[in-house]
């Protein structure tokens, strides 16, 4: 493969486009999934509000789990199209058009043009595009740079007898990239699938001409500034972020969500649904369909595949989004075992065409469905009574948990005062919403006068301005004696301070 050529025809184009504008119009009507897409979404808002581009904060608190990338890029997409749910979701979703668009052209490089097509629309009509490119996380944008970076080395790589130079530098880039979305991953990744590949091809002899120094060098310039500014501002925090939410979330048992080392496997089928199945046919029988496809090619798809899984299912805690970097080149193997497995088939067209209805419906329905999940703990029918009726300067308590929604919705111009025990929950906290957030106080003392304990409740009961938001299960607790309800939402209560009749009657107009 001595030539490289980046191009799409406008018939790709088109069908790219399609498959976009759904995605957006998915990423429209559904409100904001808590906990992650409010947590995500109000740090993006509060880094454009405070002009503090440097410092990721929640509720005012330093919030260094991951890097800054996702919220550089939702505090930029709301300050041109407003600070709207849809303008968050914006930065997956562009994220995932990018990887739609290098897997086409990838693939057409590759394969040819219909090859593409097949593989971008078994992509696209999937839960991986349709609903994992629509939400709020870092999770797709550190998939779609990883994947860029195995695709421009593995071109790079197979360019000829040795290394593209530029392609390679180009691979460094996106490292950088994927580095400042999700951390140490973006690099460790691709550097596993092309180390294990070139082994594995008996290309090992080109790394010796690969251009290490200048793309370290630009990797470094893209990568590092951000991590040295912000520790030389904030002492500990590499310990924080490389080690406590990096190596000690891959290397411990006590975080959330432990699964079996099976997992992904389950969450491969439902990220690509019926298309996972045409993988199953042999890749050297795939050959037989394209015999011009460089066999090389097939294994890096498969090492791309199998390395990262194996990486994600080692630790006891996983989530559906990790595995999304291998969803790619999954796309392209079923594609390839499509031509295979349906060459001679007389209905096959019929078949195509049944299955691409049966993926959209489906990616169509659980994309509602997950407002389903999590609908206990919207805040979004408390949201507008509290818009309406709160006052500039008035304080907002928060008690029984966390409403990670409700400063997105309300525009919140300040932070909530969080109430807990909080000498206490330091002893017992497990992997939870408080945790980071006193973690995060421990960086800014002053920024963690946000969390508060029990004691000042009573107190601010009684003095005009105050507000209280606690969920339904804790209407009877005795921390919101004094308190007068306003609104009873589905999950969450509404509550205002001072005696009835106090406070100046507002109507505000029906949601």
């Amino acid at each position: 493969m001595n030539k490289t050529t980046f191009s799409i025809s406008r018939g790709s184009w088109f069908l790219l486009a399609a498959l976009w504008l759904l995605l957006l119009c998915l990423a429209v009507v559904r409100p904001l999934a808590v906990p992650d897409e409010g947590r995500y979404a109000e740090v993006g808002r509060w880094m454009l509000q405070s002009g503090d581009w440097l410092v990721p904060r929640l509720n005012g608190i330093p919030f260094f789990h991951k890097p800054p990338l996702l919220h550089w890029l939702q505090a930029s997409s709301m300050a041109v199209f407003g600070q709207y749910t849809w303008a968050a979701r914006l930065v997956p979703a562009l994220n995932a058009g990018l990887m739609m668009v290098a897997l086409c052209v990838c693939a057409q490089q590759f394969s040819g043009e219909a090859t593409a097509r097949r593989a971008i629309v078994m992509l696209g009509t999937s839960l991986t595009f349709l609903a994992g490119g629509q939400y709020v996380n870092h999770d797709m944008l550190v998939a779609t740079w990883i994947g860029i970076a195995i695709w421009l080395f593995g071109l790079s790589f197979l360019h000829g007898d040795q290394a593209h130079l530029g392609l390679a530098r180009w691979g460094f880039v996106a490292c950088a990239l994927g580095v400042l979305s999700k951390g140490l991953i973006g690099l460790v990744l691709p550097g596993l699938v092309i180390f294990v590949w070139l082994i594995w091809s008996g290309q090992a002899r080109k790394m010796w001409r690969f251009p290490w120094a200048s793309g370290l060098l630009i990797f470094a310039v893209i990568a590092v500034p951000w991590f040295v500014l912000a520790q030389q501002q904030f002492a500990g925090l590499f310990d924080y972020l490389f080690g406590a939410q990096q190596f000690n979330r891959y290397t411990g048992s006590n975080f959330n969500n432990p699964q079996a080392w099976w997992f992904y496997g389950l969450a491969v089928l439902l990220l690509l649904g019926p298309w996972l199945f045409f993988i199953l046919p042999e890749v050297g029988s795939a050959r037989q369909v394209n015999p011009a496809v460089d066999p090389r090619v097939f294994s890096l798809m498969w090492i791309w595949v199998l390395a990262i899984a194996v990486f994600f299912s080692i630790p006891s805690s996983k989530l559906v989004g990790y595995i999304l970097p291998i969803m790619p080149p999954l796309a392209l193997l079923a594609a390839w075992g499509w031509e295979r497995a349906m060459a001679r088939i007389r209905y096959a067209q019929l078949i195509w065409r049944g299955l691409v209805a049966l993926s959209l419906g489906g990616a169509v329905v659980i994309n509602f469905m997950i407002e389903d999940f999590t609908r206990e703990r919207f805040t979004i029918d408390i949201a507008p009574t509290l818009t309406c009726l709160k006052q500039t300067g008035d304080a907002l308590y928060v008690v029984g948990g966390y409403p990670y929604d409700l400063p997105f919705l309300i525009q919140a111009d300040k932070p909530m005062i969080v109430v807990q025990d909080w000498p206490k929950v330091r002893k017992t906290a497990g992997d939870n919403w408080r945790r980071e957030l006193f973690e995060g106080a421990d960086f800014d003392a002053v920024a963690g006068q946000a969390l508060q304990t029990p004691d000042v409740l009573g107190p601010a009961s009684q003095q005009h301005g105050n507000w209280l938001v606690a969920p339904r299960k804790h209407e009877t607790l005795s921390d919101l004696q004094g308190w007068t309800l306003v609104k009873a939402g589905e999950g969450w209560s509404l509550y205002r301070s001072a005696p009835e009749g106090s406070t100046p009657v507002i109507h505000c107009p029906k949601p």
